[in-house]
């Protein structure tokens, strides 16, 4: 009873958040104390009562109910309450009791928490020196933000996110061929701007058949939990702008563009990064804006980064590619004229860099080089290269150097990057398998009317509604239009001989069989892919889900997981031409295409569904025709006129609108046709060839530097080979009460146990959990199994937890040690570097928080070298809350001396480790200044506020570090015992 009286203050043990308590009253079997800033009241038993007596000593600073702080300096005692004295704000002598300090006072910093009685565990204190020491060597690797995402290490894929991911508000075209994962590279970027602190709210604008998609792989791959957002949700929010109700925004192009309400909405936000996927459908020309390209244009005038996806960044020609490249930088391009001139200069660039592979050799050669460079740098190498005296190992980086430096500073890399499956490398081969077949009489029975009557052809188009060629490419289309003919009564995959053919192949079991394979089919309509579903399953008993626009977006994801499931899946997936759109089906090796669309892009479209990186199969093409039929010669006109089943070309769509017209009219024309596909294999190799020559070529060069990916993959390998990560995570997984189970194959079940604390990603109390591994290529294979990593949601919120909280910066344990004699007290000091600074600037890559630790003894001889934290912390013995408390009690005023002392040894170590991080930031970031000015001079796509804001960037991080402090961030006393203590 004497230990309390009423206005004494006293903290809650267990409940530190509840703020500064004051009893209330007490008697012999219980105390009530109320917590004044939380408005809460506790009682509890006298003699077991979680609490610990606040008092301040000499040096402290403590804050008044009224506002007012005062600096301590001595201590009085009236009727069992403390009277503070020392001196207030104005430097006068003022005396505070402790009845009126406020309520609200916090005890978040080790020293206060440590003088106020407040002891962590010691495996808490452990875990938060580790967690800063790997947290500071985390940060500082250069493929932070880009080794956590569960993907194949792929080189292009690797380079272009460290290039873009590094760049002020990058703003770029992200156009590599078709499968080679520009969602990829998109993700990539995000993941890392978002990590660093570059980017804080994206908007991703998406076609409305991709939205599913995207959502699971930013969840699948990169862990980012994103709000999809249509009209439904937004009307949820009321009055609301929905566009804020998340930081990662995922919508429909087709609703945003149709509703300029929601529009204004997005553009009444702040975006980070804008990011829009198959940005070739976004309609411009000089004399018309689509609605489309009208609201990504004023989005991305509102955002500081963008990126724009497209396979086809030519798809619709020279002016819709400027159109693309005005969205990213509209002062750079704003005239569709000086952009046609502009291409013309990269036929010399390119001819330059392949003269620099032959030198020394041809005068020519180096005249060639010489025309398209002036800087003292590009003359000073081209010299070296020249010089006959250089030996091969100069000649080779002189060669390297200057390719490089044309590279940046003559071609269009700096706002698009464009790779190839020529130029990567790697993909499988592609082998096509005609299958022809006789046409029914109901089809041939219109041919040879089309045949005899020229006239037919305008009936037939009157008769079925259908479009010229479609009613010819398309026999069950223009059948099942002919309602009206008592010979078409039986529905069209009863009498078309591709149905039984299919049904034959799914079943054989022979070498060039089907059976067992997952077989991907796709059909121009919507009806004849719903027919062929029913006649599967009527005629051979397979269920087959569909895959077409009519369905909901849920029910064509549903179907793709039922073809995607290898053990219980469906073995065939009928889809139409939208099947062909985005969606990734690469564990399938086998398509049959049951007509051809018309359109080359359509073409490519639906074999990059199969054909894309990764695949470690010959892709399968099955293409059933029709003897003599307009299909055929579809066929025909496809291969032998652009070899479009071999390998994408990227120039499709301007082939077919040189002969789109004319092939059309050829269908029924044997010898047009065979002039046709001349013309058209003129034309192909003859593009092809100007390809080769310029712009393209100078992207593929400079789309992936080789050096550079392998830097960036050499990085990530040795965070995925991080032994020090098991151990930390099991640490951590203990002390944050969480259960781990080992399932075998490196896979382990985490689970939230009974005293999980709250909050933890993809851990709730009661849930099943999720498996997970370290290994990345069991994770690659296991869709079902999360990656762990360093950059995993739940490492990265239990570490910021320990870092941002008081979670361990206080302990206190005993040691017993022969040649010391017993109740000697040391300190173990963690100090931290304090540099505040926006989260733009990332400056933790040059100085993240650095641990500086300090080992006192009582005397305040320095044993920091003498004693390591391992070492110590392997000896050192628990002890129980309430001794703790009573120790440091009695030490208070050697506690203080030490913390004291231990600031001023601290400090000693801080010039070096500001030092070390100026001469980090200015190296990398003077380099990248001087490149950039070298480029700004030859390359307009350089922008100017983007050289402002590395200068900008420079400074502020100069002055931001050149400002680092040092705070205590966690200290244990350590008391030593002898052995007759035990």
């Amino acid at each position: 009873m004497s230990d309390y009286s009423p206005g004494q203050r006293w903290i809650s043990d267990g409940e530190a958040e509840l703020g500064l308590g004051t009893i209330l009253n007490s008697d012999s079997r219980s105390v009530t104390v109320l917590f004044g800033a939380s408005q809460e009241t506790r009682t509890y038993s006298s003699r077991q009562a979680p609490l610990t007596r606040v008092v301040f000593g000499s040096g402290d600073r403590i804050r008044a109910a009224e506002g007012w702080t005062l600096t301590v300096d001595d201590t009085k005692e009236i009727d069992g309450l403390i009277v503070y004295i020392g001196e207030d704000e104005q430097g006068e002598l003022a005396e505070l009791p402790e009845a009126r300090l406020a309520d609200t006072m916090q005890f978040d910093q080790a020293r206060d928490r440590l003088l106020t009685g407040q002891v962590d565990r010691n495996d808490w204190f452990d875990l938060r020196f580790r967690t800063l020491h790997h947290h500071h060597r985390v940060e500082q690797n250069p493929a932070l933000g880009l080794a956590g995402p569960r993907i194949d290490l792929i080189p292009h894929q690797l380079y272009i996110a460290d290039e873009v991911s590094r760049r002020h508000a990058p703003r770029v075209l992200l156009a590599d061929e078709v499968g080679l994962g520009k969602t990829i590279e998109a993700g990539l970027i995000l993941h890392r701007l978002l990590l660093t602190g570059r980017a804080e709210r994206a908007l991703i604008l998406v076609p409305a058949s991709l939205t599913h998609q995207w959502l699971v792989e930013l969840l699948r791959r990169f862990a980012l939990e994103v709000s999809l957002l249509d009209e439904q949700q937004s009307q949820a929010h009321g009055d609301a702008n929905p566009f804020e109700a998340g930081q990662l925004i995922l919508a429909s192009q087709d609703w945003l563009f149709s509703n300029p309400h929601r529009q204004t909405q997005a553009e009444a936000c702040d975006w980070d990064l804008l990011i829009v996927d198959e940005a070739h459908h976004l309609d411009w020309s000089e004399a018309q804006i689509g609605p489309g390209y009208a609201c990504v244009e004023r989005l991305a005038a509102g955002s500081e980064g963008v990126l724009l996806l497209t396979a086809t960044p030519e798809q619709m020609g020279v002016e819709s590619h400027f159109a693309r490249l005005r969205l990213l930088d509209p002062d750079r391009y704003h005239s569709l004229a000086a952009f046609r001139a502009e291409e013309a200069h990269y036929v010399e660039v390119a001819e330059a860099i392949d003269a620099l592979q032959r030198l020394p050799g041809a005068e020519a050669d180096r005249e060639r080089i010489a025309a398209v460079i002036d800087e003292p740098d590009s003359l000073a190498l081209l010299a070296t290269l020249a010089n006959p005296e250089a030996d091969a190992e100069q000649r080779d980086a002189a060669r390297d150097q200057l390719r490089d430096q044309l590279l940046d500073r003559h071609g269009t890399g700096r706002v698009m990057f464009r790779n190839s499956r020529r130029h990567v490398g790697g993909f499988p081969e592609r082998h096509l398998h005609v299958a022809p077949l006789a046409p029914p009489a109901a089809y041939r029975r219109v041919l040879r009317k089309l045949a005899r009557d020229e006239d037919y052809l305008d009936e037939l188009l009157i008769e079925t509604g259908l479009d010229h060629p479609d009613v010819l490419i398309y026999p069950d289309a223009m059948y099942r239009a002919l309602t009206d003919d008592p010979l078409n009564e039986e529905p069209w995959w009863q009498i078309d001989p591709r149905v039984p053919w299919l049904l034959e192949r799914l079943a054989d079991d022979g070498e060039d069989g089907l059976a067992g394979d997952k077989v991907l089919v796709i059909a121009h309509d919507r009806e004849t892919a719903e027919g062929l579903a029913e006649a599967l399953r009527v005629l051979g008993g397979y269920h087959a889900p569909l895959f077409h626009e009519g369905l909901s977006l849920v029910e064509r994801d549903r179907a793709a997981a039922a073809f995607a499931d290898e053990e219980e899946g469906c073995q065939v997936l009928v889809c139409s031409e939208i099947g062909s759109e985005g969606r990734n089906f690469q564990f399938c090796r086998h398509l049959v295409m049951f007509d051809l669309p018309l359109h080359p892009d359509q073409l490519e479209q639906r074999i990059g569904r199969l054909d894309r990186i990764g695949q470690r199969h010959a892709i399968e093409l099955h293409v059933p025709v029709f003897e003599a039929s307009p299909g055929e010669k579809l066929l025909r006109w496809y291969r032998d006129g652009m070899d479009a089943f071999s390998t994408p070309h990227g120039i499709g769509s301007e082939i077919f609108d040189a002969f789109g017209d004319a092939l059309a009219d050829a269908l029924l024309d044997d010898e047009a046709l065979e002039e046709v596909i001349a013309e058209t294999r003129a034309l192909f190799e003859s593009r092809l060839a100007e390809r080769d020559a310029g712009r393209n070529r100078l992207l593929e060069w400079g789309a992936c530097r080789s050096e550079r990916a392998e830097a960036v993959a050499k990085n990530i390998l040795e965070l995925d080979e991080d032994r020090a990560l098991p151990r930390y995570l099991d640490l951590a997984l203990d002390i944050f009460g969480v259960d781990s189970q080992e399932l075998g194959g490196d896979i382990q079940h985490l689970v939230a146990g009974p005293q999980m604390l709250d909050g933890l990603p993809g851990l709730a109390k009661g849930e099943e959990g999720f498996s997970a591994t370290f290994s990345r290529s069991r994770a690659l294979a296991r869709d079902d199994v999360q990656r762990l990593s360093w950059e995993h949601p739940l490492l990265r919120e239990m570490m910021g937890r320990i870092l941002d909280g008081t979670m361990g910066n206080t302990a206190l344990a005993l040691l017993e040690h022969p040649t010391l004699p017993a109740g000697r007290v040391m300190a173990e000091l963690i100090y931290r570097t304090h540099c505040p600074a926006p989260k733009k600037l990332h400056l933790n890559r040059f100085l993240p928080p650095t641990a500086v630790r300090v080992l006192l003894d009582e005397s305040g001889v320095n044993l920091t070298d003498k004693i390591s934290f391992t070492g110590l912390s392997r000896n050192v013995q628990k002890v129980k809350k309430a001794m703790a408390r009573d120790l440091i009690r009695s030490r208070l005023t050697v506690l203080r001396e030490l913390l004291d002392r231990g600031e001023g040894e601290a400090e000693r170590e801080l010039p070096s480790i500001v030092e070390a991080a100026q001469f980090r930031m200015r190296e990398e970031l003077d380099g990248e200044l001087a490149r950039l000015m070298a480029l700004a001079r030859r390359n307009p796509a350089v922008r100017d506020d983007e050289l402002t804001a590395l200068r900008d960037e420079r400074a502020a991080l100069d002055a931001a570090i050149e400002g680092t402090r040092l705070r205590l961030d966690a200290v244990r006393v350590i008391v030593t015992v002898g052995e007759e203590t035990h």
